[in-house]
């Protein structure tokens, strides 16, 4: 398991490791999910298509009224 300590967390919402080659990270508190690892630029990658896909659903849903 890799090193997940507070020094690796921004303003305790954000993991900031490049060391840890996760995309993917647990959350302190393991109730809450997972994260980016921000120290990634595929984790930007998958923000814009989170992003895009959403953008695309309320596009849709808007278009015609």
């Amino acid at each position: 398991m890799k090193d997940t300590s507070k020094k690796h967390w921004k303003w305790g919402l954000f993991y900031y490791n490049k060391e840890d080659e996760r995309i993917l990270v647990d959350k302190p508190n393991p109730n809450y999910g997972t994260t980016l690892n921000f120290a990634h630029k595929k984790s930007y990658l998958y923000l814009l298509l989170i992003f895009s896909f959403f953008g695309f659903i309320v596009y849709m849903v808007t278009r015609n009224q």
